[in-house]
């Protein structure tokens, strides 16, 4: 039988604010373990939360971003469960009333496009963290990352394939990047994922049990835990047996999914309204205030592109990936404006540098402006672009500006046609054999006599006016 998965992701997003949800605590990464507490977030009696505006504001920008409808009223609810880095015993969420619902997501996989529909956003504030002993059978917790602000996007069941579900979370990583509301890392646990995956005979309108998978902290091993459960769930129906409704966790190491719990339900939770905390109401001036401040978007800024500057698909498709990659090529053509070649160099020569570093385009140590300059060089015939290569090599390694290198070791391009006649007179005289089989119509050979030239000149000679030069002595 043939079947067909249905997937929908929960994605937890931590929100770039200065302190936590609910107290003045700050939200750092990587600090010592419990020293971003304080008596609210980690539970004291009779303490008092007290919301955070700019998570409010943060999490509508998310929502408006992917075009859901934001409530005008909203409220937090305490969901109850027992776990260790969880200091109340419960967590503040949101329920019955969420921040915004009925949103969609628009992804491409192999060249088809889809919406993926959104049920809900909502804020919430994040857990503790246990950190288990490599030598002993013992487990700390940290409580520096309770009460970091969340919001907890949740997908319609639309997705399709692994494929489809990476899709849609880098999707999501994009627009949290562009809208500066989180950094989206999946390896610091700033963006983080649940699937739920059934699967149901092809055809067939109703779903079958599924699973939740818990907490995957990369795109990779989304895809991979989804396909291993894929053939897990594929196997027991064929098998005749019955799928257990329950929470699996991913083994990176073994690559399988293993049984964690029972799934809870919502009543499990024993939700029920915070009494320590006011509703969340917004007018139509808050919202229109929001909307103002929300940037340009991956889809228009890639459309923008392509009609602007002229840009491919793929090309537009590169630039966008990230907001300071976009602005960087466009300062850069705003000093050199010849488009279709900074997108060249940007996609090939400089990402290539910072893939080599795991950098991202804004720490990259050359300037739009350098990398203008390098260009304009080339243009210019100063220097050749296999030249200018290695000059871009050195200035990303030693934050030096392409003149200053060209004059320091020499690497002005000859492009003196006196000069450069004399070269091309040598190497006739030197290869007599060469110049008859070009002269009598093997006109490949060319490409060996410009290789002697260049060889000769140390690289230095234009390639342009080198093959004129060439072609005119070899026809008198």
């Amino acid at each position: 039988m043939d079947y067909e998965a249905i997937i929908g992701l929960e994605v937890h997003v931590q929100l770039q604010t200065k302190t936590k949800i609910f107290c003045s605590c700050p939200t750092t990464f990587g600090a010592l373990a419990n020293t971003h507490t304080c008596p609210v977030c980690i539970g004291m009696p009779g303490v008092l939360p007290v919301l955070n505006r700019q998570v409010v504001e943060l999490a509508m920008k998310m929502a408006l971003a992917i075009h859901c409808n934001i409530a005008p009223f909203s409220l937090f609810a305490r969901k109850h469960y027992f776990y260790p880095d969880l200091p109340k015993g419960y967590q503040i969420s949101q329920y019955e009333f969420p921040l915004a619902e009925h949103g969609w997501v628009e992804i491409e996989v192999n060249g088809q496009g889809k919406k993926v529909g959104i049920t809900r956003i909502h804020m919430e504030e994040d857990a503790g963290k246990l950190i288990h002993d490599e030598n002993r059978p013992v487990s700390y917790v940290d409580l520096n990352r309770t009460g970091v602000p969340l919001v907890e996007i949740v997908s319609e069941p639309d997705i399709r394939s692994p494929e489809e579900a990476v899709s849609y979370l880098k999707k999501l990583r994009q627009m949290v990047r562009y809208l500066g509301i989180s950094d989206g890392n999946m390896e610091e646990g700033s963006m983080r994922c649940d699937a739920n995956i059934s699967l149901r005979p092809r055809g067939q309108e109703e779903f079958g049990t599924r699973s939740e998978l818990k907490n995957i902290n990369s795109f990779r091993h989304v895809q991979k835990a989804l396909e291993y459960e894929i053939r897990r769930q594929t196997a027991l129906l064929l098998d005749g047996q019955e799928i257990v409704q329950e929470t699996r966790l991913w083994d990176t190491a073994k690559g399988v999914t293993f049984p964690m719990r029972g799934k809870e339900e919502a009543h499990d939770y024993r939700y029920f309204p915070d009494p320590d905390l006011v509703p969340v109401e917004i007018d139509n001036a808050w919202l229109a205030r929001v909307k103002e401040r929300l940037p340009e978007l991956p889809d228009a800024k890639r459309t923008r592109l392509k009609r602007q500057y002229g840009l491919s698909d793929y090309d537009a498709e590169v630039i966008t990936t990230s907001k300071p990659l976009a602005d960087y090529f466009e300062e850069c053509v705003a000093r050199f404006p010849s488009p279709k070649t900074v997108s060249n160099w940007i996609g090939v020569e400089l990402l290539r540098l910072l893939k080599q570093e795991d950098r991202e385009i804004d720490t990259c140590p050359v300037s739009p402006a350098g990398l203008a300059d390098l260009l304009k060089l080339i243009e210019k015939g100063t220097i050749s672009g296999k030249m200018a290569k290695g000059i871009l090599e050195q200035m990303y390694h030693g934050k030096k500006n392409p003149r200053e290198i060209i004059e320091e070791q020499g690497l002005a391009q000859v492009s003196d046609e006196s000069a450069l006649s004399a070269v091309v007179d040598q190497i006739i005289k030197a290869h007599p054999k060469e110049v008859e089989k070009y002269r009598s119509g093997k006109t490949k050979i060319l490409g060996f006599l410009v290789g002697q030239i260049m060889k000769e000149t140390r690289g230095q000679a234009n390639p342009k006016k080198v093959n004129e030069l060439l072609k005119r002595a070899l026809l008198s």
